[in-house]
């Protein structure tokens, strides 16, 4: 067992990491919640028919009663329309303020579970099951959670911090080659913005094969450096604006191509190398960085580039959530490992994208 401490004083969790742990998932959760009577599973089309059916005999076997919430899987699913239909859903299951949530999924099913937990009845218990690379590294800790509007990423949203994460690395041997490296963006942003040790052990690594052997230590690693950065500012004012390292620009490719094109990971690698072959050019990057960072996110079929002009990129990027005012903060590199914030004024960002 790998345990990861979240120390939020009131709201502090563990992050238990584990090959098998979702078989004994409902007598964890009992012992969080010991007074919960129902629990709802809130899930989509692709991860419910996997899982579902394990998580809810070893919640039942804890004297839960348990409701699924099901949405058709897919970035697209993640709005308004989908979380009223999840607050029907835990309405006419009856849950009450000392019941609980369970988001068992990716990254989409852990910022709607997340969400519905912290709104509805004016917040219950919830607790993260990811079942992606991307949400097991990221998404599923710190207690971003939050829908897309037509406008934007991730534009309706609270901070709410679950009651656990478990992570079962069993549960992402089903994941297709192409999400699996998906969330693999995830945790090369890690070894860009502060892991120059694990971004070096992902030069070294040679296949998927190799990926997933190693897959334990590569999410503790992860884990770790989110939580150590979400104790000290959790809720994105200063050091944690890190994280977004690679988003703005990838946030603006997903959206540019209707979230049906590039999934999330896709559009951060993209995001990543763009910005840093511009901060390279500005002077702010050490020479040769952006080469390096796309050779690793190549080796693992990630992509490096877009068909996009400056101008898609400040149209997409206009409303996004990180600007203030009449300003945006980059993440930018100083190399491999060394991140810093730089704040832009909107009306200079075009140096900062593509030609």
């Amino acid at each position: 067992m790998r345990n990861v401490h979240v120390d939020l004083g009131a709201k502090s969790y563990d992050i238990e990491i584990k090959r098998g742990l979702l078989k004994t998932a409902g007598k964890r959760i009992r012992a969080l919640l010991p007074k919960a009577e129902k629990a709802a599973v809130i899930t989509d089309s692709n991860v419910g028919p996997l899982y579902t059916r394990t998580l809810r005999k070893t919640l039942e076997e804890e004297g839960f009663s348990v409701s699924v919430q099901l949405f058709e899987a897919g970035e697209e699913r993640k709005n308004l329309a989908t979380l009223g239909s999840l607050y029907n859903g835990l309405a006419e299951a009856g849950l009450t303020r000392s019941d609980l949530t369970i988001a068992l999924g990716g990254g989409v099913t852990g910022d709607m579970g997340g969400l519905a937990a912290a709104t509805f009845l004016r917040g219950i218990a919830f607790v993260q099951i990811p079942t992606s690379l991307l949400a097991t590294v990221d998404s599923s800790v710190g207690g971003k959670v939050a829908v897309d509007l037509p406008g934007g990423k991730n534009l309706v949203g609270a901070f709410y911090q679950p009651k656990a994460v478990f992570i079962d690395p069993d549960l992402l041997q089903t994941l297709p080659v192409r999400y699996l490296h998906d969330g693999l963006a995830e945790v090369i942003k890690y070894g860009c913005i502060r892991e120059k040790a694990l971004f070096e052990k992902l030069e070294q690594i040679q296949d998927d094969t190799e990926l997933l052997d190693h897959l334990d230590e590569i999410i503790e690693i992860c884990c770790n450096c989110k939580a150590r950065i979400v104790e000290r500012d959790e809720f994105d004012t200063g050091e944690r604006m890190l994280l977004n390292f690679g988003h703005t620009l990838g946030h603006a490719v997903e959206k540019t191509f209707h979230f049906d094109t590039y999934s999330h990971g896709e559009g951060v690698s993209i995001g990543m190398t763009l910005l840093t072959r511009r901060s390279e050019a500005l002077g702010f990057t050490e020479s040769g960085t952006a080469d390096r960072i796309a050779a690793l996110l190549q080796k693992f079929r990630l992509p490096v580039s877009v068909r996009m002009g400056q101008e898609e990129f400040l149209q997409a990027i206009a409303l996004d959530k990180k600007k203030r005012g009449s300003a945006i903060t980059l993440v930018l590199l100083k190399n491999i490992g060394e991140s810093f914030l730089q704040k832009v004024p909107f009306s200079e960002l075009g140096q900062y994208l593509p030609k």
